[in-house]
């Protein structure tokens, strides 16, 4: 076993090393089988990074490290920082609300429709946001993209994603295995959008550290959530009384978006559905903020678009 030192030279290159809640560094010691105690420096406000382990995977870890901090001196001459500092503004006005998120491997998440970009800046300016409308325009992946930009920067301190479980009437604890297992298929959809974000390794760190929190809608009873961004995902399959205590457990500085498709309701009793009565109950609340989507709003493949139009067509005759 053997300890050698990196010197973090001050808060803004550690951010960059270490990652929001340190978590880039947690994955350093998962992958490299290391420990990695962070010191503030006293003679220059700085920090040390002390790795300990078996020589090899010290180095292994160093290197690592090292990369990372050449590259952000590379951003840092590029005026790259600069530039996400800036992005992290409020979105008063049309470029503040372009970019979304930029995900680790260079992808740029933008709104790419009128209503996307109302519906960004919705959630930007009010602590409850109901997004409607149908499969594809982006409502939930957008929400969850905003989510790990608040989480970046530190407005939040945990992402919580939740849908109600219809299939399996939310009696979840006759189902074999941990609550990872038995909602697994369900959630599947939720786990998608992170693995595009963060990669599923990140997500896992985050899932494992609690950051990220993705359960069924029957297990939010009893508790408040503060300094949470809470996304609540196909809501159109939420009861009334679901949908009251959802929203309930909002506490202070957290933020709260719900997403649903009315047009594909699960329920037994269509009319039921807590997502339809949010809209009319809600209605009069003025910083509760609602948003339509239509088919124009679509951005996956162009047939999706068309199936839908077709399908509404065939409800009608």
């Amino acid at each position: 076993m053997i300890c050698k030192n990196i010197k973090i030279i001050d808060l803004e290159q550690a951010l960059y090393v270490l990652g929001p809640q340190d978590i880039y560094l947690k994955e350093i010691e998962r992958e490299f089988k290391v420990s990695i105690n962070i010191i503030h420096d006293e003679t220059d406000g700085g920090l040390i990074l002390k790795i300990k382990g078996k020589t090899r995977n010290v180095d292994k870890a160093i290197n690592r490290i090292n990369q990372i901090i050449s590259k952000y001196f590379e951003i840092k001459k590029t005026s790259h920082i600069q530039q996400k500092k800036e992005e992290h503004l409020e979105y008063h006005s049309e470029n503040d609300s372009e970019i979304i998120y930029k995900t680790d491997f260079g992808e740029i998440i933008k709104p790419k429709t009128e209503n996307q970009k109302n519906y960004i800046k919705m959630i930007h300016n009010n602590d409850i946001v109901i997004a409607v409308g149908p499969a594809g325009t982006g409502k939930t992946f957008l929400a969850t993209a905003v989510a790990l930009k608040f989480l970046k920067d530190k407005l939040v301190k945990k992402i919580v994603v939740t849908r109600p479980i219809v299939e399996s009437g939310e009696r979840l604890g006759f189902l074999p295995g941990d609550i990872d297992e038995k909602v697994n298929p369900y959630l599947k959809p939720i786990y998608d959008n992170f693995y595009n974000l963060l990669g599923p390794e990140r997500f896992q760190i985050y899932k494992d550290e609690e950051i990220i929190e993705t359960l069924p809608l029957a297990y939010m009873r009893g508790r408040t959530l503060e300094n949470s961004f809470i996304i609540l995902d196909e809501a159109q399959n939420t009861t009334t009384l679901q949908m009251k205590m959802f929203l309930t457990r909002m506490g202070m500085n957290s933020k709260i978006v719900i997403t649903g498709d009315i047009t594909q309701i699960d329920l037994k009793e269509r009319h039921s559905s807590g997502l339809l009565t949010s809209l009319e109950i809600l209605k009069s609340i003025e910083e509760i903020k609602i948003i339509k989507f239509d088919n124009s709003d679509i951005v996956r493949h162009p047939l999706v678009s068309k199936i839908i139009e077709a399908y509404e067509k065939w409800e009608k005759k």
